[in-house]
């Protein structure tokens, strides 16, 4: 089992061996945890436009949006792997509408214009978000197998 980011250590390990980590990236604001890993794959749970430094909510708009992308990859690229090894994007959005075409632009700044090299994404508009955001982000990614290091 290849081990997370090689530098990070789980805060927990379950007796089947699921490791939950919660890195000093930011505290997640209520009671969860940031990243999960199973084998060679890595859970991270729904990220929000949070400025990780100081812990407030970018600007609406673009700039909220494209921090909560941020903050799910930076996550990734913690974990050992990178945005291109995402198996699968759940966003969460609170006006489909206004809000689906400015993830759309965030997704193709992340991983280019050619569709081939898009993970595969579920968009769902829902009532109210935490704190009356706009968006939340959630991301499943592979990590290097140990054969593959």
């Amino acid at each position: 089992m290849v081990a997370v980011a090689n530098a990070l250590e789980p805060n927990y390990t379950s007796p089947a061996g699921l490791e939950i980590y919660n890195p000093q990236f930011f505290t997640p604001t209520g009671p969860w945890s940031l990243m999960s890993k199973a084998e060679n794959t890595l859970y991270i749970a729904g990220m929000r436009g949070i400025y990780p430094g100081n812990g407030t909510l970018a600007p609406t708009g673009i700039d909220r949006i494209r921090q909560a992308y941020t903050n799910m990859v930076e996550l990734a690229e913690m974990a050992g792997t990178d945005r291109y090894s995402a198996a699968r994007l759940v966003v969460y959005t609170t006006d489909m509408y206004r809000w689906r075409p400015l993830c759309n632009q965030i997704q193709i700044e992340l991983w280019g214009n050619d569709a081939n090299r898009h993970p595969p994404r579920t968009i769902i508009e829902v009532q109210r978000l935490n704190d009356d955001d706009i968006v939340e982000v959630e991301g499943t990614f592979l990590l290097p197998r140990a054969d593959d290091a």
